[in-house]
């Protein structure tokens, strides 16, 4: 025996177990719809965790809808559909700032700052998280902690090091260093324009059609509520989807804009910079229920489906994301390409410049322990040196460590890349061959 742990499946929920967490995930609405209702109106700092609360209402049913219709969906779309929706309140705000700059000029900053805190967070803790949780899942069936190496050969030891990657994956990293590639050009030009919209467009419909011509996913990587949702019958499960998404869109219909609105009164109110808190605070509560998904998946050592999930949606989110933004702007009385400052150009060259050292890292399919570690302590700096020369400096830092492996794993990126312009890539070709 190789030593290597053996994923267990987690025990479903009891019925009655379900209906609490059911509950208790759509009553986190219930102080938002109320408000609203009523017609009343809080000062921004309550306001804050009322429509915040909704915010992550939202999220959670949605997560728990898209990780249910896996089940009917199966494939690698299914994960790529699965981290669209989970993100769709993070859209929702991004795109109600973009179309409220249209007429009021201080939001339009604020949808680079959510955009580029979302898309920040999500490679630098998200990532990391799912290699801690890998860990202690580790440590829980062995009752140590994973020893060896990093790199391709960690898995030969009493349990595996670091998380891996499946080879369907090279699809999201190949599309991903498209991205990143784009992802400079806001930065160099000082806008987002609607030309960047049409080819980001162009870029995610083409990932979609890639990923659904994958092979199939396991359809039970789901836990907590959605596993035992999708273990109904065909009717009745597709039934709760379907009322999950309805009831999330509701509440995201109801909250978003209440809470941007109070993001940005709070910090006014409270003296705190509002780019820095509309930066952070919302991506942290809409991205909750995302990371926890992935967590667990981890703990439960899915490394594969965790990665894989928060890998796709760091590509929607640097693709379609960005591609609405002008396009809401116009929609709001702006002009066809939403303009940046010299802080939000900051703000985008940093964000792609950590998106190519997260490429970087995964290209070779394997998420070593110092890499996640990296990626942390990166993500901490900005934190403690803030301003215009620290984001520049650290851009550079992330450029000059991705570019340095990307240029070592050059094979792996030749190999990712190749997925983009034919089905399956090298992977393909060997069948063909075969055959």
């Amino acid at each position: 025996m190789s030593g290597e742990p053996i994923p267990r499946e987690a025990p479903l929920p009891s019925r009655g177990s379900l209906l609490v967490r059911i509950t208790a995930a759509t009553a986190l609405a219930l102080p938002a719809v109320v408000t609203l209702a009523g017609g009343l109106h809080p000062p921004p700092v309550p306001a804050v965790p009322v429509f915040g609360a909704g915010v992550l209402s939202a999220a959670i049913l949605l997560t728990w809808a898209a990780e249910t219709a896996r089940a009917d969906l199966p494939g690698p779309l299914a994960v790529a559909l699965l981290a669209l929706a989970a993100v769709l309140p993070q859209y929702a705000l991004d795109l109600y700032y973009a179309h409220s700059g249209g007429t009021r000029a201080p939001y339009t900053a604020l949808a680079a700052a959510t955009m580029t805190g979302a898309n920040r967070l999500l490679v630098g803790v998200g990532w990391a998280l799912a290699a801690l949780a890998f860990a202690l899942g580790v440590r829980r069936l062995t009752g140590r902690f994973p020893r060896g190496g990093s790199g391709r050969h960690a898995a030969r030891g009493t349990g595996r090091a670091d998380l891996r990657l499946a080879a369907r994956h090279r699809v999201e990293l190949g599309f991903l260093a498209l991205a990143a590639v784009l992802g400079f050009i806001p930065a160099l030009t000082g806008e987002i324009g609607w030309y960047m919209a049409l080819v980001l467009i162009v870029v995610y419909a083409l990932y979609l059609v890639r990923v659904a011509g994958g092979g199939p996913v396991d359809a039970g990587a789901a836990a907590g509520v959605p596993a035992r949702l999708a273990a109904l019958p065909p009717r009745g499960r597709r039934a709760a989807a379907g009322a999950g998404f309805a009831a999330g869109a509701a509440v995201v219909a109801v909250s978003t804009a209440r809470f941007g609105d109070a993001l940005v009164g709070a910090g006014a109110s409270l003296g705190v910079d509002e780019f820095l808190l509309v930066q952070w605070l919302a991506p942290v509560v809409i991205e909750a229920p995302l990371l926890v998904a992935a967590v667990m998946l981890a703990w439960r050592l899915r490394d594969a489906d965790a990665i894989g999930t928060l890998l796709s949606s760091k590509v929607n989110q640097w693709t379609l994301l960005i591609a609405l933004l002008p396009l809401a702007y116009r929609a709001g009385g702006g002009a066809w390409s939403l303009p940046l400052d010299s802080r939000q150009i900051e703000e985008v060259l940093l964000t792609a410049s950590q998106t190519v050292l997260g490429l970087a890292l995964l290209i070779d399919l394997v998420f070593a322990r110092w890499e996640a570690g990296v990626l942390v302590v990166l993500f901490a700096v900005q934190f403690v040196l803030p301003g215009e020369d620290a984001r520049l400096i650290l851009s550079g830092v992330y450029l000059a460590i991705g570019f340095s492996v990307l240029i070592a794993r050059y094979r792996e990126l030749g190999e990712a890349m190749e997925t983009v312009v034919r089905p399956g890539g090298r992977s393909a070709r060997r069948r063909s061959r075969r055959r």
